[in-house]
């Protein structure tokens, strides 16, 4: 069964420095103290997250509030970040018995694979999918479809705490689990109707154990 995890909400808590982020970025556009909701900091594509947080008229302020927070994010902000307490004995166990892992993310590709590797995570994938540092409009569907392709099984979940997760489990016809230890706002995510839900990622081990008896590749 081939596993496909989110990262910031799923394997890490990514919520301090993203938020800090923010908060640099508004203020240095002439934004200061404009409230940035967890759930949606967290996830979606900066540029999606300032077209929500700002009015019309201030759309052209986005390109430089990005720059400005990448500035922040790539000195400081992608460390103040850890990941979940039982991620690594999870991900452990998992591999031990043969799941093939793979992370498929929203955020950029430098900074995932800088994460993955500083928090020693990196080992336990055979794949990153995430968008380039340039792009600005992407679909976790399509990451997902891109992580799907060439695989070996026939089975694969989708485990992430964004309701995008859940639908883009659906729109590629494979199962999703629900991390509700996550950012993404609890009734949303469960609205998006995962096929089951856990609230800490040993429930993870447990519903992917039951369903590989269940249905063996």
């Amino acid at each position: 069964m081939d596993l496909l995890f989110d990262l910031d909400g799923t394997l890490t808590n990514s919520a301090p420095g993203i938020l800090r982020c923010f908060a640099h970025a508004l203020n240095h556009v002439g934004r200061r103290g404009i409230d940035v909701p967890v759930h949606l900091a967290v996830g979606p594509p900066l540029y999606r997250v300032f077209e929500a947080l700002l009015p019309v008229e201030d759309i052209p302020l986005i390109e430089p509030a990005i720059v400005a927070y990448r500035e922040r994010y790539e000195a400081i902000g992608i460390f103040e970040n850890s990941p979940y307490p039982g991620v690594h004995d999870a991900l452990t166990t998992l591999r031990r018995r043969g799941h093939q892992m793979r992370v498929v993310t929203m955020k950029p590709e430098p900074y995932a694979a800088r994460v993955l590797t500083h928090f020693n995570l990196a080992e336990f994938f055979g794949g990153l999918h995430a968008p380039a540092l340039g792009d600005r409009r992407y679909e976790k569907a399509d990451l997902v479809a891109s992580a799907l392709l060439g695989s070996a099984s026939a089975d694969a979940v989708m485990i992430g705490d964004q309701p995008e997760d859940i639908r883009a489990a659906h729109a590629n016809a494979i199962r999703s689990i629900a991390a509700l230890w996550g950012f993404g706002a609890r009734e949303e995510l469960l609205a998006a109707s995962a096929d089951a839900s856990a609230v800490h990622i040993s429930d993870v081990v447990s519903l992917v154990a039951t369903w590989a008896c269940a249905f063996p590749s």
